[in-house]
């Protein structure tokens, strides 16, 4: 499984990095351990079972009931299909990761902090401190760059690959601060001396009041990274079910909000069109999408579920990036990324415009509330929802229809 990050000024495949990632977990999901048995034995494997065989007819030819090895030979091989052995290798620098993924965090947490910027009365420049807080966070980064390389936990190794596309795309804005992109993906850091302007370069690329900033989006998938087990795990039943309840009925508002049925105008007793909408009934919809909203984050935000996470931060992202079209209708989202809804400037407000931009986000939410349904629910257990490169793992026997 390749991972392609293009940088302006170079284009790099690191393919080799997570070459882990191409065993993932998730792949368990559509074996069969029969079909794989049947193979072997009907010579799809002949060339690794002569191996296998040869071995042990030098040992020994028979088990002590008289059968053939051979069937302790197919044992061995289903086995480490099963439990592949994880290096001593692999085991330091899945250790190393978990490590570093806090400490990177830490690292993100001092570039966000307000503190970081301003002068302090022992004498430290802003300059300085956010020089220091930049070297800090370039090295935490290369640590962590470097374990996922041979980590096998695919479902951190994920979020990983998907922040270095993240710092990739925002390379040239990492320039101006002397952080370089190396061909590889660690970084470079050049300690110059800020200047007062680079101060607030680095205060507005690492923001934590924008959402889509490149800090803010190296949080999420630290968070995400920290919170997702580097095996199959399951959610309790009750977060689970509440989380895929409220996931479930935010799609039907997403796409209740998203027809045109919704906003038919109303007749007259006569069954003449009064050119009116029916706004109660259209706030009712916004109001319990809203609540369903809240509540699918309320119950999922805690998953260790990687589809999960996935797709509550596509979720996120797209409301954040439509935040002032929504606070036309009196929609806000708070820090938290919690909605609220104020009744009075919703039903002043154009339903012609409501149902124009409800078109649009309302689909792409029940989308990914659908998704969010799905592995909660359908597919708790599945390893993995988001590939190394970012995009959907959606397995099994699914389609697209299946969501929309």
């Amino acid at each position: 499984m390749g991972i392609s990050i293009n940088v302006p000024t170079m284009k790099s495949d690191y393919s080799s990095l997570f070459s882990s990632l191409g065993s993932s977990a998730g792949s368990a999901a559509s074996s069969n351990w029969l079909g794989d048995y049947a193979m072997i034995k009907n010579g799809s494997y002949g060339r690794l079972m002569k191996a296998y065989y040869a071995e042990a007819k030098a040992s020994s030819t028979t088990t002590s009931n008289g059968k053939s090895n051979s069937s302790n030979v197919l044992d061995k091989i289903l086995e480490e299909k099963r439990n592949p052995k994880v290096s001593k290798e692999a085991q330091k620098a899945n250790a190393s990761l978990t490590s570093g993924l806090s400490s990177l965090k830490t690292s993100v947490s001092a570039l966000q902090n307000s503190k970081t910027y301003t002068d302090t009365e022992n004498g430290q420049s802003a300059a300085d401190k956010v020089s220091s807080a930049l070297k800090a966070f370039v090295s935490d980064y290369n640590d962590v760059v470097t374990a996922a390389k041979n980590s096998t936990l695919t479902n951190k190794t994920a979020y990983v690959a998907n922040m270095m596309n993240n710092t990739a795309a925002n390379a040239d804005a990492l320039a101006e601060l002397g952080i370089k992109v190396r061909a590889n993906g660690t970084l470079q850091y050049n300690d110059v001396k800020l200047k007062a302007e680079d101060v607030s370069k680095a205060q507005e690329l690492f923001s934590s009041q924008n959402i889509l900033s490149y800090g803010s989006t190296v949080a999420s998938r630290l968070q995400f990274a920290g919170a997702a087990s580097g095996t199959n795990t399951t959610d309790s039943v009750d977060s689970s079910n509440t989380a895929g309840s409220k996931a479930a009925s935010l799609k039907a508002d997403g796409k209740t909000l998203a027809s045109d049925a919704l906003y038919e105008t109303v007749k007259d007793k006569d069954g003449n069109d009064t050119g009116k909408y029916n706004i109660d009934k259209i706030f009712a919809t916004v109001k319990s999408f809203v609540s369903n909203y809240n509540g699918m984050f309320d119950a999922a935000e805690s998953s260790s579920n990687s589809g999960v996470l996935a797709n509550l931060s596509h979720i996120r992202e797209r409301t954040a990036h439509d935040a002032d079209a929504l606070s036309k209708f009196g929609i806000s989202v708070n820090k938290k990324g919690r909605m609220q809804i104020d009744e009075d400037t919703f039903k002043k407000a154009d339903m012609s415009q409501v149902q124009k931009f409800f078109k649009d986000y309302g689909s792409s939410i029940a989308t990914n509330a659908s998704l969010v349904d799905y592995y909660m629910t359908t597919r708790a257990n599945a390893a993995n929802g988001y590939t190394a490169s970012g995009a959907y793992n959606v397995q099994g026997n699914i389609r697209y229809d299946d969501f929309v």
